[in-house]
């Protein structure tokens, strides 16, 4: 393909963006020299459509009538049958929508990237179609996943299986709807603030984020690349350990694995938790303004049933868990999505590792095509994170990643003294579905008002899984269970243990 070349008034517009004033001769020797330059880059092109590039493989899919689809939470459906045996043989998998699999349409809940079809599956599908799942779907998810709500997808709101009226947690929202709703057996999900466990808490599934690192990111779209994570959603913890140990482990592309060691989660599940040491993360419960009393309670009474079964139980402290870590990960998530997800396409620059760059193109393209349609949530990040990265040079994104250590040694100081650390997964039940049109100021903050206690993890790393403890005012609450980097198997042998005790979970009354 021959790459147009540069105007110069697209480098005026350079130049005045980097401050340079060129005479007409510097002009047209900066002009010369890029089309040099540009020689390269068709080259490249040529190179790379010869040896990398694929095409998307013919594989059927099938948008979802409305009157098939009351929650909006499937985006299309397909029917891609894995290995004949596998850990993983006879279940259905949906796939969270920014999640490729290729040869099917992938919107990522956007005008902005609706009808790309990838040309490969993620690491994820492809470790999940090897281990026997049938992926039967693609589930909805919010714009470019920036909420943790549910009523900013392009195809409209998801709603709660509990209640329609209310929200489904976002930002895997579908997925948490239709594995509460048993239309599918297990859901891959994201999570950069919380977005794997508050759908989970909010539709009363299992959801856990995985350590950071520990699952590749591979094919699936990013928004900021140190708090991107991809995990499991089922009905039960067993279901969710069973497809942590199919997809965890490096795979050669994904520049946030360091070498993780095995997991072994199904292995660990039946040690019950007897011996063992769990905090009560104050800071976690009554938050001001913010906690719903009911909710506290319910965790407080799962903990307690964590006792009876033989673990010891205290309460620990992380100072900074209230209020600066969510400052922390607002100016990252901020800064850092302005400048990967939008103004880098995506995928940004940097780093080794995989890119796609035909979504990179696709998606650069459509997001200014459809600018005014995005939420107000993804363009409150694109103005704010604009603005910084303009007018205070990225000083401030560089200062919150140098507090994240801090932030990461007090959890860790607390984890000396107790084996997992326990606290709600939302603070509050799930709440009114907010409007379209909304004003702006509303919109905004109930898709990100929830985020207290799930976010600072995706900071630090640490695994969490979240598990339904029981309803308040006939909406689900959730506890969450944090473990040390790469303990992700205690965290779910604790989940077990309370899932055993607790007993079968109520299935939501619009079955």
């Amino acid at each position: 393909m021959t790459v147009k070349r540069p105007s110069k008034a697209d480098f005026l517009i350079a130049a005045q963006d980097h401050g340079y004033h060129l005479s007409d001769a510097q002009m047209a020797s900066f002009l010369s020299l890029a089309d040099e330059t540009l020689s390269s880059y068709e080259a490249i092109d040529a190179l790379y459509a010869a040896t990398v590039a694929q095409q998307p493989p013919q594989r059927e899919y099938s948008k979802v009538a409305d009157t098939d689809n009351l929650h909006g939470a499937w985006y299309v459906k397909t029917q891609i049958r894995g290995a004949a045996q596998g850990p993983l043989a006879g279940k259905t998998v949906v796939i969270k929508d920014n999640v490729s699999v290729a040869g099917v349409p992938m919107a990522n809940g956007s005008l902005s990237l609706d009808g790309y079809i990838p040309a490969e599956d993620a690491t994820v599908v492809k470790r999940l179609l090897a281990a026997g799942a049938t992926v039967v779907g693609k589930s909805v998810c919010e714009d470019l996943c920036f909420s943790g709500a549910s009523f900013t997808a392009a195809s409209g709101p998801v709603k709660n299986p509990w209640d329609p009226t209310r929200n489904a947690g976002g930002s895997s929202s579908g997925s948490a709807v239709l594995v509460a709703l048993e239309e599918v057996d297990m859901a891959i999900g994201g999570d950069q603030g919380g977005s794997i466990r508050m759908p989970s808490a909010w539709s009363g599934i299992v959801g856990h984020k995985p350590t950071y690192g520990l699952v590749p990111y591979t094919g699936a779209f990013p928004i900021e690349r140190t708090i991107d994570h991809v995990g499991p959603m089922a009905n039960s913890v067993r279901d969710v350990a069973v497809m942590l140990d199919v997809i965890a482990g490096a795979d050669g592309l994904d520049s946030r694995q360091k070498n993780p060691p095995a997991v072994a989660c199904v292995a660990a599940l039946g040690q019950g938790v007897a011996g063992l040491r769990v905090g009560v993360l104050r800071e976690g419960f009554a938050i001001p303004g913010v906690s719903q009393t009911e909710v506290d309670a319910q965790v407080k009474a799962a903990v307690a049933q964590l006792q009876s079964l033989g673990a010891t139980v205290g309460e620990a402290s992380v100072p900074w868990h209230s209020g600066v870590a969510l400052d922390i990960w607002n100016v990252i998530a901020t800064d850092g999505a302005a400048y990967q997800m939008l103004q880098g396409n995506g995928y940004g620059m940097n780093v080794d590792g995989y890119y796609d760059p035909d979504i990179m193109s696709y998606f650069g393209a459509k997001r200014r095509e459809h600018a005014d349609a995005l939420s107000s949530s993804v363009r409150a990040v694109a103005l704010t994170g604009h603005y910084s990265l303009k007018s205070l040079h990225g000083a401030y994104y560089a200062k919150a990643r140098m507090l994240v250590p801090e932030l990461t040694r007090q959890y860790d100081e607390a984890f000396k003294h107790f084996d997992v650390l326990v606290m709600p997964t939302m603070p509050f039940v799930a709440t009114t579905l907010t409007a379209a049109d909304a004003p702006i100021e509303e919109y905004v903050h109930s898709a990100l008002n929830m985020l207290s206690n799930t976010a600072p993890f995706d900071l630090t790393g640490h695994p969490a899984t979240s598990i339904p403890t029981g309803l308040a005012d006939g909406l689900p609450v959730a506890m969450m269970i944090v473990a040390p980097r790469f303990k992700d198997a205690l965290a779910l042998r604790v989940a077990q243990a309370y899932e055993q005790a607790r007993g079968p979970f109520p299935k939501p009354p619009s079955r």
